[in-house]
């Protein structure tokens, strides 16, 4: 288990891509260090162990979110009040609109430009995310499109 803990930024990236709030991106590190544990022993290292530990991140977070959309249905709960989707972290311009854009994303899209920004290969994405590895080249350039759309100002005319 020592390697989850060394690994640990995997984590608190991927809960801080997915929780705007600080006690929700702790509960959700604490789920993912939890499920970690008990799948430790289905390890099998035909993978690197920060893939595997993406996926089990991965799926830790996104059943956070399906749970939470489902209870809010049930609930027909008010819109939240007072969140601010600004970071601390993020200190320029660039990083709040690239965050902001990424925000809108649906969830496997993030996932995957998440781990491209990581430097992960088609293969690792491929991987944790369950597409094939074309899957992933055209998920990444749809995705890369619709960031620069919303990323762009708006310069773009009618006219010629």
């Amino acid at each position: 288990m020592e390697d989850v803990f060394r690994h640990q930024g995997i984590i608190h990236k991927i809960a801080r891509l997915y929780f705007d709030d600080p006690t929700e991106r702790e509960d959700v590190f604490q789920d993912i260090l939890l499920n970690a544990w008990r799948s430790y022993d289905s390890f099998a290292g035909a993978s690197a162990f920060s893939t595997w530990l993406y996926k089990v991140a991965l799926n830790t977070a996104l059943f956070r979110l399906r749970a939470r959309r489902v209870a809010r249905r049930k609930l027909d709960a008010l819109p939240e009040a007072g969140t601010s989707v600004v970071s601390t972290e993020a200190r320029d311009d660039a990083v709040l609109g690239l965050r902001s854009a990424i925000g809108v994303l649906d969830d496997l899209e993030k996932s995957v430009i998440l781990l491209h920004l990581e430097a992960k290969s088609y293969r690792e994405i491929a991987e944790i995310t369950g597409l094939t590895e074309g899957h992933v080249g055209v998920k990444l350039n749809r995705i890369k499109q619709k960031l620069k759309a919303r990323m762009a100002p708006q310069e773009e005319s009618d006219g010629d």
